[in-house]
C-alpha cells in the first residue's frame, strides 16, 4: 500500500471511536508502546483489542505453543495452531487485523536475566500470565522502572484488573505474598509455587473480559480520558453473579 493511504487507512480503522476520543488523544495511544506478557487466553483478547484500538507499537511475549485445551478460551488458539508458537501465530493474526501496528514479538520466557530488557521503553506493561514467580519479578520491576502495570488474573468464572504504579501498594504488598519485602531466594520461590500449584479451572469468556478490560485500561492511561482503575482499587466480577460487576478497596 503506498505510503500517502497508510495514514487514511489508520484513521478509517479507529473512525468509531473519534466521538469518543480526540484526534490528538489518538495520535497518543497510536504513538505509545504497549508491552503485553502473554499470549494465551488472557493476552490474545488485550492484544487483539489493542490493535483494533489502533496502538502504534506492541511488544509481545510468549515461550509456550498452543494446545487443544486452549481453544475454549484462548482467541488466537485454533486446531490449526496446535503445536504452533503462540507469540508467532499472535503476530501473525494481530498483523492481519491492523498492519499499522509495528509488533516485536518475543519467544522467551521471562526471568530474573531477561525481564528488564524485555520491558524496557514501555509506556505500559500489561500482566497476562498465569506465572505467578514470573508476575512477581516483572511486577518490581516495572516499579523500579516507573511503568504503569496493569494486573489480570482470572478463577473459573471470577477475574480481575487493577493498575500498580510507583504510588500504589505493590502487587505483593496488596495480595499480602509471602514474597513481599524479600530477595527471592530458593525458600520464598516454593512458596510462591505452593500458592499458585492449582491449575485453575475457567470459562471462555472470563480471561476474554479481562483482556479487553486490561487494553481499556491502557487506553485510559494513555488518552488521559476516564478514570483508571488504580490499586488498592480493583475491579472484580463473577459472571454467575446477577449483580457480577463491582470495584473494591484492598
Amino acid at each position: 500500500m503506498p505510503k500517502r493511504y497508510e495514514g487514511m487507512a489508520y484513521w478509517e480503522i479507529v473512525s468509531r471511536q473519534m466521538g469518543v476520543v480526540t484526534k490528538s488523544e489518538q495520535e497518543r495511544f497510536r504513538d505509545a508502546k504497549i508491552t503485553v506478557i502473554g499470549c494465551g487466553g488472557i493476552g490474545g483478547a488485550t492484544t487483539e483489542m489493542l490493535v483494533r484500538m489502533g496502538i502504534g507499537n506492541l511488544r509481545i511475549i510468549d515461550k509456550d505453543a498452543f494446545d487443544v485445551s486452549n481453544i475454549n478460551r484462548q482467541l488466537m488458539s485454533s486446531f490449526y495452531s496446535v503445536g504452533k508458537s503462540k507469540v508467532g501465530t499472535t503476530h501473525e493474526t494481530l498483523k492481519s487485523i491492523n498492519p499499522f501496528t509495528d509488533i516485536e514479538a518475543i519467544e522467551e520466557e521471562v526471568n530474573e536475566d531477561n525481564v528488564e530488557r524485555i520491558v524496557k521503553n514501555s509506556d505500559i506493561v500489561i500482566d497476562a500470565l498465569d506465572n505467578l514467580v514470573t508476575r512477581i519479578t516483572v511486577s518490581r520491576h516495572v516499579r523500579d522502572l516507573d511503568i504503569p502495570f496493569i494486573h489480570g488474573a482470572i478463577h473459573g468464572t471470577m477475574g480481575q484488573v487493577t493498575v500498580f504504579t510507583k504510588d500504589t501498594p505493590t502487587y505483593e504488598e496488596m495480595f499480602k505474598l509471602p514474597s513481599c519485602g524479600k530477595d527471592l531466594t530458593e525458600d520464598v520461590i516454593k512458596k510462591i509455587k505452593d500458592i499458585g500449584a492449582e491449575v485453575p479451572p475457567v470459562i471462555g469468556p472470563v480471561p476474554n473480559i479481562v483482556g479487553c478490560l486490561q487494553a481499556f485500561e491502557a487506553f485510559k492511561l494513555i488518552t488521559l480520558e476516564g478514570e483508571p482503575i488504580i490499586a488498592p482499587n480493583v475491579l472484580m466480577f463473577d459472571l454467575f453473579n446477577k449483580d457480577p460487576f463491582s470495584v473494591i478497596k484492598f
